[in-house]
C-alpha cells in the first residue's frame, strides 16, 4: 500500500481504505480462481495497481466519462482507475466468467459504485465510451481495429478520445501504423522501480 501513497499522496480516506482493502481481498480470491500468476500476487500493488494508476499520471478523467477496460482479467485497469475517479463510469469486460465473478465480487465488497463488470467479448461490446483502457490484451492493431466502434465522438476532456494501452517490452513495431497519431510514454518516468523499466503507455486518438 505505500507504493501507492508514495505516487499518490493526495488520496482520500475512502479511497486508501479502498486500495487497503484489496490485498486480502485478491490474496483470498485468486486461491480460489487463479487471475493473477501465484509467483506474482505479493508484487500485488506494484505490478498491478500501481502498473494501471500509470493511466492517471497522464490524464485525470472528468465527471461524467464513460470508460470500457477490454479484457479486463482480475480488474486491470477497471478497478484501480475507478477508485481513484469515482466520477467517472466504468465498464469491465471479459471473455472468462471466473474472472468476471472475481471482477464483481471485489468491486461490491470494496463499495464501489462506479463500476459494472460484464461476461463478454470485445467484438460484441456495442457501446459507446469516452476511452478504452485495456492492458497487454493483445497487439496494437488488432486492438485498435477492435475497438474503433466503441469511441463516441463527443468529447469531454483534455485529451481526444481514444486508446490508453498498458504494454511492456519492445512496442515498436507495434505502434508502425500508427505513429503519427500515437504518444508512447515511458512508464518508469513517473515510477522509479525496476520493474517498470521498458513499460509503456500507448495512446491512440480514435
Amino acid at each position: 500500500m505505500d507504493i501507492i501513497l508514495k505516487y499518490f499522496p493526495e488520496l482520500t480516506d475512502i479511497q486508501r481504505g479502498q486500495f487497503a482493502a484489496l490485498y486480502d481481498l485478491y490474496h483470498e480470491w485468486n486461491s480460489k480462481i487463479n487471475v493473477i500468476s501465484r509467483k506474482d500476487i505479493d508484487s500485488l500493488y506494484e505490478h498491478h495497481i500501481l502498473h494501471s494508476l500509470a493511466i492517471a499520471k497522464i490524464i485525470k478523467f472528468r465527471p461524467g466519462t464513460k470508460i470500457l477496460d477490454l479484457g479486463t482479467g482480475g480488474g486491470f485497469p477497471g478497478i484501480p482507475l475507478a477508485i481513484m475517479f469515482s466520477e467517472t463510469s466504468f465498464k469491465l469486460i471479459d471473455g472468462t466468467g471466473k474472472k468476471i465473478l472475481v471482477v464483481k465480487e471485489i468491486s461490491k465488497a470494496i463499495g464501489l459504485e462506479n463500476c459494472v463488470a460484464e461476461q463478454l467479448r470485445g467484438e460484441n461490446e456495442t457501446g459507446k465510451y469516452d476511452f478504452v483502457v485495456s492492458r497487454a490484451v493483445m497487439p496494437l492493431p488488432d486492438l485498435v481495429r477492435l475497438v474503433k466502434k466503441n469511441i463516441a465522438k463527443q468529447q469531454h476532456n483534455s485529451l481526444p478520445n481514444g486508446l490508453l494501452c498498458l504494454k511492456g517490452g519492445n512496442v515498436n513495431e507495434e505502434i508502425k501504423p500508427f505513429k503519427h497519431i500515437t504518444d508512447v510514454t515511458d512508464i518508469g518516468t513517473f515510477f522509479t522501480e525496476e520493474w517498470f523499466k521498458q513499460k509503456y503507455l500507448i495512446y491512440v486518438p480514435l
